[in-house]
């Protein structure tokens, strides 16, 4: 396994200044963030270290010479909006530009793409799915030609009144899952997994890994830490901002050593990119930097450096 973190947490940073940070602190490689150049609509996202929409031979080269140079590893290409956006327009502009970061990856040589399959957050799953079929055959089949696997993670993306009551993600169990991967059978279509998010929704972050080991092309290490009290006072129903707390790893309720235990024996051998989301860590640019060393520091207790034994 490689050791990482996702792009989205040093936005003030150039591509090359990520990636000598991450040389500093001793990561493998960084999940890059491509979102398109313009205001962010949400915390994390619009954070743009590679302009895929300008991506020049030039700017190839130099991507490839910075990775050479630092040693540290493109995971994935990461762009997770709303394809299936009841605002048309917004599903366009998501699903174009989709194309455009897959078309990037394959320029690149990087062998993944991490994304959101979508969701009319007012409908239901059923009502969704003539349309997530109609939207992303072509784009897992545009992968298939290109070589590159799609992870989904699986983030409910629903957190606040604006996402209520369904949430902006459709991939957010092993029942959808299991239909999603029967319906469009595809070696290139998989999960971008984060255990954090089975947490909040009070289910098994385990077992997934076991029954959909061949569907893990990536992992994101997140944390999460539930607020008993709180939940006690607002129930399941309410809004998972009111009672979750995104954390650091080993900060939360993720158990990392059962976690890497499961994963180890499915034979996983990607990306583990830590993914910060901790408000505690966000004032300063110097405290997002600790909260990637802190993370680290932990987690290499499981992801060891590689070929640190061999002789």
């Amino acid at each position: 396994m490689q050791l990482g973190f996702v792009s989205a947490i040093l936005p003030d940073l150039s591509f090359r200044e990520v990636f000598e940070t991450a040389k500093r602190i001793g990561f493998d490689c960084v999940e890059v963030c491509c979102w398109p150049t313009g205001k962010a609509e949400r915390r994390y996202a619009g954070v743009t270290h590679i302009d895929v929409a300008n991506l020049t031979e030039h700017l190839v080269h130099e991507i490839r010479h910075c990775v050479e140079e630092t040693g540290v590893q493109i995971s994935a290409l990461g762009y997770y909006p709303n394809p299936l956006s009841p605002n048309q327009a917004e599903a366009d502009t998501a699903v174009a530009h989709l194309h455009v970061v897959i078309d990037a990856a394959y320029r690149l040589g990087i062998e993944r793409v991490n994304s959101f399959v979508g969701r009319d957050w007012t409908k239901s799953v059923d009502d969704n799915w003539p349309r997530f079929l109609s939207t992303w055959k072509p784009i897992i089949q545009l992968a298939e030609d290109r070589g590159v696997r799609v992870g989904i993670e699986n983030c409910p993306m629903l957190f606040t009144a604006d996402e209520w009551p369904g949430g902006k993600n459709l991939a957010t169990t092993p029942e959808i899952w299991t239909r999603m991967f029967s319906d469009i059978p595809s070696d290139n279509f998989g999960l971008n997994y984060d255990p954090s998010h089975m947490i909040w929704q009070h289910m098994d972050y385990l077992r997934p890994m076991q029954d959909f080991k061949d569907k893990l092309f990536h992992i994101h290490a997140k944390d999460v830490r539930l607020d008993q009290d709180r939940l006690n006072q607002v129930g399941i129903m309410a809004h998972p901002n009111k009672y979750h707390t995104p954390k650091l790893p080993g900060m939360g309720d993720v158990n990392w050593g059962k976690f890497f235990s499961v994963l180890t024996d499915t034979k996983y051998k990607g990306p583990v990119c830590v993914e910060v989301e901790d408000r505690a860590y966000e004032g300063s640019l110097n405290e997002r930097a600790t909260s990637l060393t802190q993370s680290h520091t932990y987690l290499r207790n499981y992801v060891p450096v590689r070929g640190l034994s061999e002789t």
